[in-house]
């Protein structure tokens, strides 16, 4: 098995034997405790022999994000029982639930701005990280990232990292030291492999928009009569244990808004293999000028699905639009 988890599920089995020696110890042997010993000791011997991470039917990788999740997994995907199939899908669509909850409202507005997103996944579940979240500062924060890998191993990641920024938000700190410490407990927490490409940015009534852009796609400020770039001010989260962050800072004017999106849109192909591309993002959003977030969002879905001609997503997709309007609407309440 040649994969960046080898080391730490091998630590972790370990530690899983460790516990169980310690309830047998206890007086506490049950045949679910024994049954688990023998098939801890097992995972641990075929990581010795080398058999670790291969399906015993068929002998290929078994996937590595179920090997996350479970690393005492013996079969691939293809060769589970009915019932462990049955009992996967069940646990699939529970995670799909929660993932759903865990979103904003589809339709935010606060002081002055509004908001709406797109979130797609390609599967049941969804790496793809997005959230707005207003702050006791009267700001609001808009978050949207793309973890590396796929499957219900991106999709835990993905809470991991909406539990932090909601932990960290309401602490007020400068932007640069909120992503500092939510990269540094990402990487403590996380597999070496594992990281984040993520745009996170704070808003203020006043119209200043703050962005710090963590190694991810550049959001494109449409105002005045073009489109600019947001570049990268730093590593995507995790990267690093000791990473740094800038910021960009810039006016945005009433009417004025922020497209951001995952590589599900600019990396979209079309059935002949073709990429949908950042340059294509970039002329769609020239011609929206003084679009609402909503219509942003349904022209860059239409064209999409014109582009793809049928074709099958080959990733999630995830699309957030920004716009700060003239006054704050009377009535509506932020969507938390």
């Amino acid at each position: 098995m040649a994969t960046d988890a080898y080391p730490i599920l091998r630590e972790e089995l370990i530690d899983r034997r460790r516990q169980l020696g310690q309830a047998v110890s206890a007086g506490v042997p049950t045949l679910q405790v024994e049954r688990l010993v023998h098939e801890v000791d097992a995972a641990l011997a075929r990581m010795d022999d080398g058999s670790y991470g291969l399906c015993e039917v068929c002998r290929q990788p078994i996937e590595t994000d179920r090997l996350i999740v479970d690393p005492l997994a013996r079969f691939c995907l293809e060769h589970l029982t009915p019932d462990q199939k049955r009992a996967l899908e069940a646990d699939l669509g529970l995670a799909a639930e929660i993932q759903k909850g865990l979103l904003p409202g589809t339709r935010f507005y606060h002081r002055g701005w509004e908001a709406a997103y797109h979130y797609e996944p390609a599967g049941i579940v969804s790496g793809d990280y997005c959230d707005l979240v207003p702050a006791p500062c009267g700001d609001f924060y808009f978050i949207l990232g793309d973890v590396s890998g796929k499957g219900v191993a991106a999709s835990m990641l993905m809470a991991h990292l909406q539990a932090m920024f909601r932990t960290l938000i309401p602490m007020a700190l400068p932007l640069p030291e909120l992503v500092e410490r939510a990269s540094r407990v990402f990487c403590e927490s996380t597999l070496p492999s594992h990281y984040a490409t993520l745009v996170c940015g704070r808003a203020g009534e006043s119209g200043e928009l703050e962005v710090c852009n963590a190694g991810h796609l550049p959001p494109l400020l449409i105002a005045g009569g073009g489109v600019t770039q947001i570049e990268a001010t730093g590593l995507p989260l995790g990267a690093f244990c000791n990473e740094e962050f800038a910021t960009s800072r810039v006016l945005v004017e009433p009417g004025q808004a922020l497209l951001l999106y995952t590589d599900g849109l600019s990396e979209a192909r079309d059935a002949s293999g073709r990429m949908y591309g950042t340059d294509r993002v970039r002329a769609l959003v020239l011609g929206q000028r003084g679009r609402g977030p909503k219509d942003l969002i349904e022209t860059c879905l239409r064209d999409l699905a014109s582009f793809r001609t049928g074709a099958p997503a080959g990733d999630d997709l995830t699309i957030m639009a920004i716009r700060r309007s003239a006054a704050g609407r009377e009535g509506e309440e932020p969507s938390f």
